[in-house]
């Protein structure tokens, strides 16, 4: 889901935007070292790529916007051909490696702030400029989410990805707003929901907040592609490979925590999802979990304070078969998920 090593989905502005996000956390969980062949699935501006090239170690880096992969040249000069940069999403992983051919694989999950900074890319509802929200930079857009789907669709999905508990109300003066004019921009949105739910004195966070991470965590199947990369990545690690993933919403952690538990054997049955065991354990928990970012982190650093870091090691035991149904990730109809 995003594509910066330091990334977050709640968007702070720049004094940060370069900054990875439990840099040394990760780099403990991961182990680079000479020899060593790691996956960054989300390389944006670098960080995590480069403490990883510094320890030696062979990087495959990923990202699905062009421009993290345009500026990521100049770390590609310095490095030569311990770094691969290639185009793509996280979920397809396995059409750029072999099975069982990585030591490590890591996600940070969560919008870019390089993405949420620039206005252009409409990310953001704290600056105006065009509602797209579309990471890849192809494929259906925020705003033809909002002009084209119905009113209870637009409500599950704000109520389902945003936690938003004004969603219906959202959703309806939305309806009635296009009648009069298309949405094309992030700041006709705003004015919408600020409209049905104004900000109060004692609201810690903007009324957009939650509708604007339901739009683009929607456009861009950020929970789906974080289940399909799991899965991938299973299959990649060779046997004591390390998986690990750096969340920032609990809706993404849900998803990371259950595949650990089911992975390693520990799944507990619920009336929501049923209890599917693998035959043997695939993964090891490595560590007390969750890790949480320190005190100072958190101070420097804002992204870092809801962020959650989850990391298992690979066994020798055959991959699980790819079951989205053991994953909460929540099913929406008339996907409108954003290519690239």
């Amino acid at each position: 889901m995003t594509n910066e090593g330091g990334s977050s989905t709640s968007g702070h502005s720049g004094e940060a935007r370069h900054i990875p996000v439990m840099l040394a956390e990760v780099l403990a969980a991961l182990d680079p070292a000479p020899g060593k062949r790691i996956l960054d699935g989300t390389f944006g501006a670098g960080g995590y790529t480069t403490a990883i090239l510094d320890k030696g170690a062979e990087v495959v880096a990923l990202d699905r916007d062009p421009d993290a992969i345009a500026g990521g040249k100049a770390l590609q000069a310095r490095f030569g051909s311990r770094l691969s940069l290639v185009l793509s999403r996280f979920s397809q992983l396995l059409d750029h490696v072999e099975a069982q051919s990585l030591d490590g694989v890591v996600l940070d999950i969560g919008v870019s702030s390089m993405q949420i900074d620039e206005a252009a890319r409409g990310f953001s509802f704290m600056r105006d400029g065009p509602l797209d929200m579309r990471m890849g930079q192809s494929g259906p857009s925020a705003a033809d989410v909002v002009n084209r789907m119905k009113v209870a669709d637009l409500t599950r999905i704000f109520g389902l990805l945003g936690e938003e508990r004004h969603a219906g109300r959202i959703a309806r003066a939305i309806e009635a707003q296009r009648k009069e004019a298309p949405f094309e921009t992030t700041r006709q949105l705003v004015g919408v929901i600020e409209k049905v739910s104004p900000r109060r004195a004692q609201d810690k966070i903007h009324p957009a907040t939650r509708v604007f991470q339901a739009l683009r965590t929607y456009v861009n199947d950020e929970l789906g592609e974080l289940a399909q990369a799991l899965f991938a990545a299973e299959k990649a690690l060779k046997p004591g490979g390390r998986l690990v993933i750096v969340s920032f919403h609990s809706l993404e952690d849900r998803i990371v925590k259950r595949f650990f538990q089911e992975r390693s054997g520990k799944a507990s049955g619920s009336r929501h999802l049923p209890q599917v065991n693998v035959d043997a354990a695939t993964f090891e928990p490595l560590g007390k979990q969750p890790v949480s970012a320190s005190e100072a982190e958190s101070e420097i650093n804002p992204r870092a304070r809801s962020a959650k870091l989850r990391a298992g090691v690979r066994t020798h035991a055959a991959a699980g078969s790819a079951d989205m149904s053991i994953l909460p990730v929540p099913q929406l109809a008339a996907s409108a998920a954003a290519g690239g």
